[in-house]
């Protein structure tokens, strides 16, 4: 199985959500574009919160220096992003992918992480309140829907029942669970989460 984590936008929590579902899984993870942060990237994050020793923690095939959409971090490193060069890694585990940013971050001129998504993936859209959230989040889950992909719900930071509520009805999506705010994330609190998400992901 591959699971492609992606958020309605940055910062909503998608690489702590990856980590729990490497753990709840056992499963390798791999981050295709890390762009910034390259000595604290989401890879090492990962390994920093997981417990399991069967998780394999690939390499991304573009590393980039500037913490910028990755166009323009590629730019800046005189590169440029070609998609034929992301090519998953080879596992006979499941395979937990994390996306950069929302669906339509571009990759370069023509490209956006949208376009990493394959037919037989499963995605999980990780999915924060703030006002604006609820339009971000539906436009995110149609435009995955044209790819006639499963669609998996987290929602991460303090419970909003109203607006988790209207997502799930209008979208259908599968509740795969709930990430609270917590004091800090670290092995024990992921460990937790992992055993909580558990039957879901295998069910998904």
């Amino acid at each position: 199985m591959k699971l492609f984590v992606t958020g309605i936008s940055t910062e909503v929590g998608k690489t702590v959500a990856s980590a729990i579902v490497v753990e709840a899984l056992a499963a390798d993870y791999w981050k295709p574009i890390q762009a910034g942060d390259l000595d604290c990237s989401d890879s090492h994050k990962i390994e920093a919160l997981i417990s399991n020793d069967r998780t394999v923690i690939h390499p991304n095939s573009y590393a980039l220096n500037t913490p910028m959409s990755p166009h323009a971090a590629a730019d800046i490193d005189g590169i440029s992003i070609q998609l034929d060069k992301i090519v998953p890694p080879t596992t006979k585990n499941d395979l937990v992918i994390e996306g950069a940013g929302g669906l339509l971050v571009p990759l370069n001129d023509a490209d956006t992480i949208y376009d990493l998504i394959q037919p037989d993936y499963k995605v999980i859209v990780v999915s924060r309140h703030y006002l604006g959230s609820i339009n971000h989040t539906l436009l995110t889950i149609e435009k995955l829907q044209q790819k006639g992909v499963a669609i998996g719900i987290i929602f991460s930071g303090n419970e909003h029942p109203t607006t988790e509520e209207i997502i799930l009805k209008k979208t259908g999506a599968v509740f795969l669970g709930r990430i609270n705010e917590e004091k800090k994330f670290n092995k024990e609190v992921v460990k937790k989460y992992a055993a909580a998400f558990h039957e879901a992901l295998l069910s998904f």
